[in-house]
């Protein structure tokens, strides 16, 4: 695993239990679903993400997106 596919899996995981908090217990877990996809969105202009330097430090391969 790299560091592009660590951001992926992270950004896809907190999305999916986002959803499912906010279905099982209050619509305010949306707000985590709309903080990682802003995320996203930031670092896609940027290049900044703090997932991607988090995972840098536990020493994952750094990917083509990330670097």
């Amino acid at each position: 695993m790299n560091i592009d596919r660590g951001v992926f899996a992270i950004a896809g995981t907190m999305t999916l239990l986002g959803a499912i908090l906010s279905a099982a217990f209050s619509p305010w877990w949306l707000l985590l679903v709309g903080f990682v996809g802003l995320n996203l969105l930031q670092s896609s202009v940027t290049g900044f993400c703090p997932a991607a330097m988090v995972l840098k430090r536990f020493g994952i391969n750094s990917g083509c997106a990330f670097q």
